[in-house]
This record gives C-alpha cells, structure tokens and sequence, in this order.
C-alpha cells in the first residue's frame, strides 16, 4: 500500500462533488449532541442515502480539535485509536515546518470498505489515505500499517491538510509531495525506517525531478523517494525556513513556473540546483 495519496491538485479534481455532498451529510449527523465516548465507535457503514457516521472528538496539545470519524468495518476503530494516539505529535511536526497558521478543526475520516474509500476518498486499493481542505480520509488498508508507516502517512496528509489553502491547484507534484515526505518521514539514519531510502549508490538515479505521471504509476514508490531526496537535500542546503519558502513560492496561488521560483528562492538557477542536489546525494 502506497504511503501517500494525492497531491493538493489532484485529489480536489478526483473526489468532485460527490465527496462534498456526502461530507456534509456525515458532518450533520457526527455533529449532533451527544456524550464523547472514550474510545472510537464505528457506526454502520455510510451509503449515498442513508449516510451515518459516528465520532469521537479530542483536544490537542495546541488546542486544536480533532474528530475521528468510523464509517463501519472491522477495523475502524483500532485504527482511529492508533491515529489519536499519534496525533499530538504529527501536528506538532506539521507546526514545526509550517508553523501555527493553519486551520484549528481536523476531521479525520476512517473508511469502512474499499469501495466506500473509492467512492468518498477518490482513493484506489493501494492508497493509504486522500486528503482534501475538508478532511483527511484514511483507507481500510492503513489498519495493517506499522505504527512507523502510519506515522509517516498521518504526518504526510496533517501538512497536506494544514498546507491546503496556501497550494494552488496546479502546484508541482514533485514538491508538494516531496515536502510532505519532508515533514512526515524522519531521516533515514533512524533504525526503524533505515531499510526504507538508504543513500542510493547511484545518486544520478534518483538526482531527477520526477514528472507527475510517475507519481502516479509504476514506479510511484521510486518517484516519491526523489521528490523527497530533494525536499532533503533544499533543507540541509539552505535551511528548513528556505523549503518552506521555496513551497510558498512555487506551489501557491499565482506561483511562477519552478525554475523561477527556485531562482527567486535558492538564488541559483535549476540546472545549477539540480547539479548541487546531484553532488549532495554522491556525498
């Protein structure tokens, strides 16, 4: 199961106007009145007709509120625990790159089937989770995640989520996924997750700014090493504050194309990046 899901670009196209009719139908039903319980309850699974949801709700170290919503399955409710438990932590890293701007109110959505997370998630069955500026849905899948993985993909979709209304529709992939690679997954030195991007042996391999079509294909897993090797090599290079910066420039609204705003922000043009970030991942 892929780690990650859609861009900010691509998964507002995928999901459409189904996903937000039946947000709001879930959203008016987890929202009525009624006691917290003390872990996640799954409600019965949620349809176009008759959706229903049920949810828990929680208060972040930084006073952020979380809700945690099951539509059904088996798995539902273990996984939405596993997330709770992490979810201090991800928002703090996501603050930690992003800063505290960002929206105070996280749905979190776990759904009950595949179909269900194709239908309301515009996920596929190798998608972990989708993100858009209402929510992030997890897929069934996730359940089966190491809490390793799961961190990295919570933490992946909480700055996608956090990031949303700073990312135009046409950012480059390569960076908004890369970035979010960024801030969800710790440096490889970590023994947990050593076996996962080692330095390549062969830098020119992955020294390539992957096009969007081989983020998702294939080669999709190969595709977001390189967009996260070069969110890597920009922060060791130049400084967290300037891949921040290079995201704002490059993937806001009205953003230039990537060469320029890597010029604006790096100082450097592309080719001469890219070279650095070639002699970087040699070192």
């Amino acid at each position: 199961m892929r780690r990650s899901t859609t861009s900010a670009a691509t998964d507002r196209r995928r999901i459409g106007v189904l996903l937000v009719a039946e947000l709001i139908c879930a959203l008016f039903l987890v929202g009525r009145s009624h006691p917290v319980p003390a872990r996640p309850v799954v409600a019965a699974p949620a349809s176009v007709a008759t959706p229903t949801a049920a949810s828990t709700t929680d208060t972040l170290d930084d006073g952020r509120t979380v809700r945690l919503v099951g539509l059904g399955g088996v798995h539902t409710a273990p996984l939405l625990t596993r997330i709770g438990a992490q979810m201090n932590d991800a928002a703090a890293a996501v603050t930690a790159f992003w800063g505290p701007d960002w929206p105070r109110d996280v749905l979190i959505v776990a759904a009950g089937s595949d179909a269900e997370f194709g239908r309301l998630g515009g996920g596929g069955s190798d998608i972990a989770a989708t993100t858009t500026a209402e929510r992030i849905m997890f897929a069934p899948g996730a359940a089966a995640m190491s809490d390793v993985s799961l961190r990295i993909v919570l933490r992946h979709e909480l700055f996608h989520f956090a990031s949303r209304a700073d990312t135009a529709a046409d950012a480059p992939r390569w960076l908004t996924e890369g970035v979010a690679d960024f801030v969800g997954r710790p440096p490889p030195a970590e023994p947990a997750i050593q076996h996962e991007s080692p330095r390549p042996t062969n830098p020119a391999e992955l020294a390539t700014i992957p096009p969007d079509a081989d983020l998702d294909g294939p080669n999709s897993s190969k595709a977001y090493d390189r967009a996260w090797w070069f969110s890597r090599f920009v922060a060791d290079s130049y400084g967290t504050a300037t891949l921040r910066a290079l995201y704002v420039r490059a993937c806001g609204p009205g953003h230039p194309d990537a060469a320029t705003a890597v010029r604006d922000t790096l100082g450097a043009d592309l080719p001469t990046v890219l070279a650095r970030w070639h002699h970087w991942m040699s070192g």
